[in-house]
C-alpha cells in the first residue's frame, strides 16, 4: 500500500516545476491533493494527469498575496476534503534587482508572498492537524536563502526567513505530533532556468560536487519522504537537495 494513503495533501505552486512534481509524487504515494496556484487552466491539467492513473487532485484557486484569498482556498480545501494532512508551501516569485536599485514594491510583493503568505496558509490549515493530532508542513525554501545571492536580497530575505518560520513552529507544534521541515533546493532544471544559455548552465554544475543540475523529481522525493512516517522523528530540519552545492 502507498505510504500516504487515506492522507489529505495541500500543494501550494502546484501548476507547474517544482509544486507540479511535488503534488504528482505525493499522489503517486497514496495522497488525495488540493492543487493550489493562480491559474486554474494549469491547475485542471495537472488534475487530468492524475485522474489517468487513479489518483486524485482536485484545483483551488490561490492568491498567496491576498489574505482573502489564502483564507478562501484554506476553508474551500478543508470544506470539500475535511481536513488537510500534509502542507506544501511551494509557491513563491522572484523580482531579481541589485538592492541599490531595488523598488520598495519589489521587496514588499516578495516578502508577502514567499514569507507572509506562507506563514497566513500554515496558519489556516494547522488548526485541522492540531484537531487530528497529526500533521506534516514541509517549506520549500532555498540555497540562496543559506548562502544569499546578488541581486536577490528579497528573495534571500524571504527564504532564510522560511527557515526560521520552519524552526520556530517545529516547536510550537511538536506536542500535536505535527511535524515542521523544510527542503531547500539548488540548481533545478525547471522553466525558470531553461532561459539560462548552456555556458551559464556549465558555469553553475561546476560548483556542484555532483556535476549536474537537479530535477523537479528529486526536490518531490524529498519533500514525500518528509510527508510519510519514515520522517516521524524529524521535525526542525533543513533537508539540501543540490547536489552538495552547499553544505551547512
Amino acid at each position: 500500500m502507498p505510504s500516504l494513503t487515506g492522507r489529505i495533501a495541500l500543494v501550494t505552486g502546484a501548476s507547474q516545476g517544482i509544486g507540479r512534481a511535488i503534488a504528482l509524487r505525493l499522489a503517486a504515494e497514496g495522497a488525495q491533493v488540493a492543487l493550489a496556484a493562480r491559474s486554474l487552466a494549469r491547475l485542471e491539467e495537472v488534475s487530468g494527469e492524475m485522474a489517468v492513473t487513479g489518483a486524485v487532485g482536485r484545483p483551488f484557486p490561490l492568491d498567496l498575496a491576498n489574505e482573502a484569498s489564502i483564507k478562501a482556498c484554506a476553508k474551500d480545501v478543508l470544506a470539500h476534503f475535511g481536513k488537510v494532512d500534509i502542507l506544501v508551501n511551494n509557491a513563491g516569485i522572484t523580482r531579481d534587482m541589485l538592492a541599490l536599485r531595488m523598488k520598495r514594491h519589489d521587496w514588499d510583493d516578495v516578502l508577502a508572498t514567499n514569507l507572509t503568505g506562507v506563514f497566513l496558509m500554515t496558519q489556516a490549515c494547522m488548526g485541522s492537524m492540531i484537531k487530528s493530532r497529526w500533521g506534516r508542513i514541509i517549506n520549500v525554501t532555498s540555497v540562496v536563502g543559506e548562502v544569499g545571492q546578488a541581486g536577490q536580497a528579497n528573495y534571500a530575505a524571504s527564504k532564510a526567513g522560511l527557515i526560521g518560520l520552519t524552526k520556530s513552529l517545529a516547536r510550537e507544534l511538536a506536542s500535536r505530533t505535527i511535524t515542521v521541515n523544510a527542503v531547500a533546493p539548488g540548481y533545478i532544471e525547471t522553466a525558470m532556468t531553461a532561459v539560462l544559455t548552456e555556458e551559464q548552465k556549465s558555469a553553475m554544475t561546476m560548483h556542484i560536487p555532483l556535476p549536474r543540475a537537479g530535477s523537479a523529481a528529486d526536490v518531490a522525493a524529498a519533500v514525500a519522504f518528509l510527508a510519510s512516517e519514515d520522517a516521524s522523528y524529524i521535525t526542525g530540519h533543513t533537508l539540501d537537495v543540490n547536489g552538495g552545492m552547499y553544505m551547512g
